[in-house]
């Protein structure tokens, strides 16, 4: 089994320049001698994502950042508008920093609290450095040095109709509190395209009887974004 991981673990960092994995590798983590921080992220099982994210932002979507140089080091919190049935705009802004910002950060991205019932997709997230969306995490990671990643229109923005594109959803501001109180600076952020790749319909009834935020049908196959 040991033999099997180490042969995934060196395919997967083929995959990765070797000069972008040495600066991963150098960003400081709280991880136990188990490799997983409190929260249960874990560097060696991100590279998965890492490989994944690196498709889509390169190759799929093609993705530009813009002002990237604008980060600032230690704690901050991204605010963005969110969109696309499925948190694709998490994945590009997570890409930007890592490929686009030097040195790379990880982001902590805050999700929505019906995630963590998913098998599965609850386990990965954690691994990969994904949060449950609490004040508590967030204040959390903040005291810890971390950027923050929030969608702060939830569920009501990636759902809402194509008819809305573009058009912001209203949402709390509990992210500013949690600025305040940590000094952090916030870096508003914008996605452009995400409106567009996924355009549905959403059927209540149906996220309903699932306990889901939206169940969205797409008016061409796959029917399912």
């Amino acid at each position: 089994m040991q033999s099997w991981q180490k042969k995934v673990d060196r395919w997967l960092e083929s995959r990765i320049d070797p000069s972008l994995l040495q600066k991963l590798k150098a960003i400081p983590t709280r991880q136990n001698e188990y490799g997983f921080d409190p929260f249960g992220f874990s560097m060696d099982q991100a590279k998965i994502a890492l490989v994944l994210t690196q498709w889509l932002y390169r190759y799929y979507f093609r993705v530009k950042t813009y002002n990237i140089n604008n980060i600032p080091k230690g704690r901050a919190i991204i605010v963005s508008n969110h969109s696309g049935q499925l948190p694709f705009d998490g994945v590009t802004i997570g890409g930007a920093l890592i490929f686009d910002l030097d040195p790379p950060r990880i982001a902590r991205s805050m999700i929505e609290h019906f995630v963590p019932k998913l098998p599965y997709v609850s386990y990965l997230f954690n691994r990969w450095g994904q949060i449950t969306g609490t004040p508590e995490n967030c204040l959390r990671l903040l005291r810890d040095e971390e950027i923050v990643l929030v969608f702060p229109e939830g569920a009501k923005g990636i759902s809402k109709p194509f008819s809305d594109r573009y058009k912001i959803q209203g949402f709390g501001n509990g992210f500013m509190r949690l600025a305040l109180e940590t000094g952090s600076p916030i870096i508003p952020t914008a996605v452009i395209g995400a409106e567009e790749q996924a355009p549905a319909v959403n059927v209540t009834p149906i996220a309903k009887v699932l306990q889901m935020p939206a169940f969205p049908i797409m008016p061409f196959p796959p029917f399912v974004p």
